[in-house]
């Protein structure tokens, strides 16, 4: 089963540029077998991220081929972002999310953009 990790951030946002580093890190930790990584610059990437209006950086998407296991902001803390990665890769329970992470999620497994 395929698995993707999205941080959606922003290129002015300097909590985001001092982050990526650390979201690299905590996920090459992870096993890597079908497991797919995406660093979104939200205005860069504006098609995939679509309707979606993130507002709080870093904001993090974990979803495997069918749902959303995780979708939100989160505090920019390496342990923190460990602790949710393991959790959410080993859990494949649905995440109650909007409608728009649900639909980036899928444009993130098909790879068609609007």
């Amino acid at each position: 089963m395929s698995l993707h990790v999205a941080c959606l951030c922003a290129a002015w946002c300097r909590t985001c540029e001092s982050y990526q580093e650390v979201f690299e890190a905590a996920c090459a930790e992870l096993p890597q077998a079908g497991l797919h990584v995406r660093w979104i610059d939200i205005e860069d990437e504006a098609e995939l991220v679509g309707d979606l209006d993130i507002e709080t950086f870093p904001t993090l998407l974990i979803a495997d081929g069918e749902h959303v296991r995780f979708a939100g902001p989160l505090p920019p803390q390496p342990e923190t972002l460990k602790r949710v990665l393991r959790a959410h890769l080993a859990d494949a329970t649905p995440a109650r999310v909007a409608a728009e992470y649900i639909e980036l999620a899928h444009r993130l497994k098909t790879g068609h953009h609007p």
